[in-house]
């Protein structure tokens, strides 16, 4: 069973940074209890006291990433690849029987707005091999800029690709999906599709770059 919004606790591992922040802000506004992972908790509260005064509400709270793992009913892991594999390893045990959303890009400096294909082929592949079974590992928000998140006034014009080999895993992060309000939740398949939904992010970044716009998305037509 999905857990009322105001009973599902949400850590966002990553929280401090450009797009987990926003996320975070989203979704302490719709009600979720939300909690910002750093490897610093010194950092991590500082940015969940700098989203509180936003929201007008102390309803965030920062910790390191690992008491905010375990004090999750869901994990959602949003920082540079670079960082992925060394976080996943740190809180490996935490996140067993839990729901792990990978917002994860596997970008590769300096040429961000070309394509790269890891080892693993996926980072969310790669993060349900590294954390097993025990862990239903559910890639998303990829495609979303981090600038139309923390624009509060504004709906989020963007589709959410979920990519994950398990359907009621995939259900509960539609619902997050769906509490941010403009997103719309589009089932894109088993996590091996994740390889093509990362991928587009770079696209992404290119077509931000080439038409100067702040964070292109994605729409799926026909779905109406």
């Amino acid at each position: 069973m999905v857990k009322d919004p105001k009973m599902l606790t949400i850590a966002v591992l990553g929280g401090t940074g450009k797009e987990g922040s926003g996320l975070v802000l989203r979704w302490a506004r719709s009600g979720y209890r939300v909690l910002i992972g750093s490897r610093s908790a010194e950092r991590a509260q500082n940015k969940a006291a700098e989203l509180n005064e936003i929201l007008g509400e102390a309803l965030i709270q920062g910790m390191d990433n690992v008491q905010a793992a375990a004090e999750a009913d869901l994990v959602v892991l949003s920082v540079p690849y670079a960082a992925h594999e060394a976080i996943l390893q740190s809180v490996k045990e935490q996140v067993q029987g839990k729901i792990l959303v990978d917002v994860t890009v596997p970008l590769k400096p300096p040429k961000i707005r070309t394509v790269y294909v890891p080892p693993g082929k996926a980072a969310s592949l790669e993060a349900q091999a590294l954390l097993g079974k025990g862990v239903r590992v559910v890639a998303a928000f990829q495609n979303v800029g981090a600038a139309h998140l923390k624009e509060l006034r504004h709906s989020v014009n963007c589709d959410v690709l979920m990519c994950g080999d398990d359907a009621e895993a995939k259900n509960e992060v539609a619902q997050l999906v769906e509490a941010i309000d403009g997103m719309r939740a589009v089932d894109a398949g088993p996590l091996a599709n994740a390889v093509a939904v990362e991928a587009l992010t770079p696209v992404l970044l290119y077509i931000n770059k080439r038409y100067k716009v702040a964070g292109a998305g994605i729409r799926i037509t026909g779905l109406e």
